[in-house]
């Protein structure tokens, strides 16, 4: 079907969001993937809404245009541009209700379906899950959903604890940064320990960079912990 952008927000020099409209309705879980396309390519983007919001939104990083293929061309459309867009759908990355606490480690854009499923977790009346969100970025200005997902863990402290770590400290960019450091992955064990997470209740969740998801899982395998993986490749092909 046919989709507009309606809106778009630039967060850094190759990190945006943009939102759309599918001229018919448009149904999904929280954590599932959109097929979108332009020009006659299409590529799956995690979507960052939640299904009672109007709109689809995603959250982009540019691929560089000797590896991506779609995103240099989605760098380029502004609100109005038509987009194409499947009418389902699709993805097993959601959230297992089975589980009592969900450890959700993410890498930059890596986030949305974690926002997604928090978004939709909080229309609920239910308060009986809890969810440890922790996301990696290089620079402090890439994390794209801080306020929102800080605003949530300081009103709801029991339902969310949210960490996010950077791992280029010393950079100028990262001047004045006082919280966590270090790649994502070296944090999932320190925080397992500190939030006394159980085997038995835990499902870990990793969603981002393909090195990241590897490191995760091997310290989920080794700590006995149950996992599963949303990954996102440095290219778009």
């Amino acid at each position: 079907m046919n989709a507009t952008i309606t809106k778009r927000v630039d967060i850094t020099h190759d990190l945006w969001k943009i939102w759309i409209k599918g001229e018919d309705s448009f149904n999904f879980r929280p954590g599932q993937y959109c097929t979108i396309g332009y020009g006659g390519v299409e590529r799956p983007y995690s979507i960052v809404s939640a299904p009672h919001e109007s709109e689809i939104e995603l959250f982009l990083e540019l691929v560089p245009p000797q590896t991506g293929v779609l995103t240099p061309t989605l760098f380029r459309l502004q609100p109005g541009a038509q987009l194409q867009m499947r009418p389902r759908a699709k993805g097993i990355f959601v959230l297992k209700e089975n589980y009592v606490n969900h450890l959700m480690v993410a890498t930059v854009t890596g986030i949305a379906p974690y926002v997604s499923m928090l978004r939709q977790y909080l229309t609920r009346a239910t308060s009986s899950h809890k969810f440890f969100v922790l996301v990696g970025a290089s620079f402090k200005n890439e994390f794209a959903y801080n306020v929102e997902l800080q605003s949530i863990a300081e009103e709801r402290p029991n339902l969310l604890k949210f960490i996010p770590t950077i791992s280029r400290p010393d950079e100028m960019t990262n001047e004045g940064w006082n919280g966590e450091t270090g790649r994502v992955n070296t944090i999932v064990e320190k925080y397992i320990d500190l939030f006394n997470l159980e085997q038995a209740s835990t499902l870990v969740y990793a969603c981002g960079h393909p090195s990241m998801i590897s490191s995760v899982r091997a310290s989920a395998n080794n700590m006995g912990f149950a996992f599963q993986e949303e990954r996102f490749w440095k290219s778009d092909e």
